[in-house]
């Protein structure tokens, strides 16, 4: 069937109302997180379930709802889709301003157009800013009263990590790094490229996050996969659906772990020492499948992409199968829930919050468009135990979808301030949040 040009903005939010009523989830959220979430049979249906909140923005005065004990507040505001945030040891706060680089590859077929208007939808269509803003809180106050481009003319900046006086940011396409000084307030001069990354025309998962090892000689990159299933050829995932290390002196890169659909937020877990990720699995086999997760991540360690899920659940698309693949998959560490988009991971490690949050991990979850009802949207708490989630998910942050199903914002990146604070970035909202204590 030959659709005529103009015609498919159109036909979109009929196709969206079609496809939203075909399917949902039979089992409740929470049967799809903790340690051992319920994995129930693939639900394949002809056309994938799009259930996603359109984009609407905060009316005058919103915010999210905080957990009972604690507060929020606009840190900053009348930003440019910030997605991810960075503390610099002065208490200077960085954020990407980013959104996807062209990517003339990965919208071919009804299909694909169909998914770039939907994510369009979601607030996801808007040119990026390439840059990253410097928020500085000088009085102390809980509010940035200043906000000044740090860099610009950067690629699709997502990650970024500060080793002594070398500030490294992960471009969509490479590795680069800035010569920093404490307190400066703008970077002018050239990066210089570490190492490439995995990029190209198709880049199905553009962001990248960099952090540095303890010791700051090794980087270790996050790149996602280049598909949902591997639809576009194994050949297409190189160095994709994993974790990268990176040797800063010479941009020898090396794969560290893999079989990582689309891992995002990394942190070292300070009662360990390990690293951890969150990982958005994949698509288009149910509203109860396959559940976002939070892992420790094994040095040369397989979480199973394409070829099995959570462990060793074989998915039947993926051809040819791979067995012996499936044989070594290592079961991931705790469950998210199902499309919760789960994107930003920081350890607490303030003295401002609740005593109880120390060790713990925040996640700030960007919300569905593959599930009916919707999931995430909202930024959880996991609590640790000797270095190992020991609880049920709480929530921190909610309310950032209305009644009337629009997205007020979303949440992504997570930090904590240097006052122990925690910082949220809301790239629907153009806000970063700040979550404190409640008086």
């Amino acid at each position: 069937m030959k659709i005529a040009r103009g015609a498919l903005p159109v036909l979109v939010p009929a196709l969206v109302l079609l496809l939203a009523g075909c399917e949902q989830a039979t089992l409740p959220l929470k049967a799809g997180t903790g340690p051992n979430p319920t994995l129930p049979p693939p639900n394949h249906t002809l056309l994938p379930t799009v259930h996603i909140a359109p984009a609407k923005g905060w009316p005058q005065d919103g915010k999210p709802t905080a957990a009972a004990g604690l507060a929020v507040a606009a840190y900053a505001s009348g930003l440019d889709h910030p997605r991810w945030l960075y503390t610099l040891p002065n208490g200077d706060v960085l954020v990407a301003e980013t959104n996807a680089p062209p990517k003339p590859e990965d919208s071919k077929g009804i299909k694909g157009k169909i998914m770039k208007l939907v994510m369009k939808r979601a607030g996801a269509g808007t040119p990026s800013a390439n840059r990253i803003t410097l928020l500085r809180d000088a009085d102390g106050d809980g509010v940035a009263e200043m906000k000044t481009v740090f860099l610009e003319g950067l690629n699709s900046p997502f990650g970024m990590t500060l080793v002594g006086n070398t500030l490294y940011v992960a471009n969509t396409d490479a590795v680069v790094r800035f010569p920093y000084k404490a307190g400066e307030t703008r970077i002018s001069g050239e990066g210089v490229k570490v190492a490439d990354l995995p990029a190209g025309p198709i880049n199905h998962h553009w962001t990248k996050n960099v952090i540095a090892s303890r010791d700051g000689r090794k980087l270790y990159v996050t790149v996602g996969s280049n598909s949902n299933v591997a639809e576009n050829g194994i050949e297409a995932e190189e160095n994709r659906a994993a974790i990268l290390e990176i040797d800063p002196a010479n941009g020898k890169t090396r794969l560290y772990a893999s079989g990582l659909r689309n891992p995002n937020g990394m942190a070292w877990q300070q009662q360990t020492g390990a690293l951890w990720t969150v990982v958005n699995e994949r698509d288009e086999i149910g509203s109860d499948l396959v559940p976002d997760y939070l892992t420790s991540v094994k040095e040369g360690a397989f979480y199973g992409w394409p070829y099995s899920y959570y462990g060793q659940t074989v998915d039947a698309r993926v051809k040819p199968p791979r067995p012996e693949m499936v044989s070594k998959a290592t079961k991931p560490d705790y469950a998210l829930g199902p499309h919760t988009a789960s994107l930003g991971l920081v350890f607490y490690q303030g003295d401002l919050l609740p005593k109880r949050y120390v060790n713990g991990a925040f996640i700030g979850q960007h919300g569905s468009w593959n599930r009916k009802p919707r999931s995430g949207y909202k930024v959880v708490f996991v609590p640790f135990d000797k270095g190992m989630p020991a609880g049920e998910t709480e929530d921190i942050l909610t309310g950032f979808v209305n009644d009337d199903g629009d997205a007020l914002g979303r949440p992504v990146g997570v930090t904590v301030d240097k006052s122990g604070a925690l910082l949220v970035a809301d790239d629907v909202g153009n806000v970063i949040w700040r979550v404190t204590t409640a008086k």
